[in-house]
């Protein structure tokens, strides 16, 4: 199927060219001419509002991102199953040897106000199981603190949970433990653009 020439993806690839492939295309042939090298890793939800490299304002090779809804880590399950998150993470921690984990969460993440308010009704094959993961921060969620939503002190939670279960990758818990590795959880603003480390 051909693109229409006012498809938005085709007009910003057209940008793209022009602008930052024009100013940037001996950075891109170094990149394609070597392994890719990054030094972190983050794990960010996949909200089209949240761009780890624009947060960040890295450039191309830096950063290995993992995307999924509510930028959840699951615990380490070592099974037959296909573990996307899981996978990925392996790839950067054990392959690419990144020396740093970083966790995104995000103000107004619609994966946790799936969980809360449950998922849409035409969208229970995967996310309800998905948002299950971090279903238990609910349960034992207090009163938040003051100026604090429920629903923000529920995305702080489950970045600390993804925390939690990140250290149940052997692999990842040997590598912190020997001072390979550096984990940390940060939450993003929308709203303002601040970055707060939890």
């Amino acid at each position: 199927m051909t693109l229409p020439p006012d498809d938005p993806l085709r007009v910003g690839h057209a940008r793209f060219r022009a602008g930052t492939w024009a100013r940037e295309a001996d950075r891109y042939a170094r990149l394609a001419r070597r392994p890719q090298r990054p030094t972190t890793a983050v794990v960010a939800c996949s909200d089209a509002r949240l761009d780890p490299q624009t947060i960040f304002d890295a450039d191309p090779g830096d950063l290995f991102v993992v995307r999924n809804v509510a930028g959840l880590v699951p615990p380490y399950a070592p099974d037959r199953g296909c573990h996307g998150t899981s996978a990925a993470l392996e790839y950067a921690v054990r392959i690419l040897k990144v020396r740093r984990i970083v966790l995104l969460g995000h103000s107004g993440c619609d994966g946790v106000h799936a969980m809360i308010h449950g998922p849409l009704r035409n969208a229970q094959d995967f996310l309800g199981p998905w948002m299950d993961i971090a279903e238990p921060v609910m349960w034992s969620m207090r009163e938040p603190p003051p100026g604090t939503s429920v629903e923000g002190a529920i995305e702080d939670a489950v970045l600390k949970l993804s925390l939690e279960n990140l250290r149940t990758f052997p692999w990842i818990r040997d590598a912190e433990r020997e001072r390979r590795l550096v984990l940390s959880a940060w939450r993003f603003s929308l709203a303002t653009g601040e970055l707060s480390a939890l």
